[in-house]
């Protein structure tokens, strides 16, 4: 099994109080897999619906910040692969 990797930046990487801080993370598991279910529903007389797939993420990873000042980071956005979050300096 691979490890999941994360990589953070922000920028600038000085701030004033009272500023607003982006913090992008950048991250991945190569071990998480997508799985697809397809389902076809069938009646007593045997007659069947149009197949429905939907595919999911077997064990997503879950990107949460904190730091020892104790500020509040609030996500921005999250695509899956990077993640960025909000706080004030």
């Amino acid at each position: 099994m691979a490890a999941p990797t994360a990589n953070a930046s922000m920028n600038p990487t000085t701030y004033s109080p009272g500023e607003q801080m982006l913090l992008t993370v950048n991250y991945g598991d190569a071990d998480h897999q997508r799985l697809t279910v397809t389902v076809t529903v069938a009646d007593a007389q045997g007659n069947r619906s149009a197949p429905v797939s939907v595919t999911a993420v077997i064990d997503p990873l879950t990107v949460t910040v904190a730091d020892d000042s104790g500020r509040t980071w609030s996500r921005v956005s999250d695509d899956g692969a990077v993640a960025v979050f909000r706080a004030v300096a």
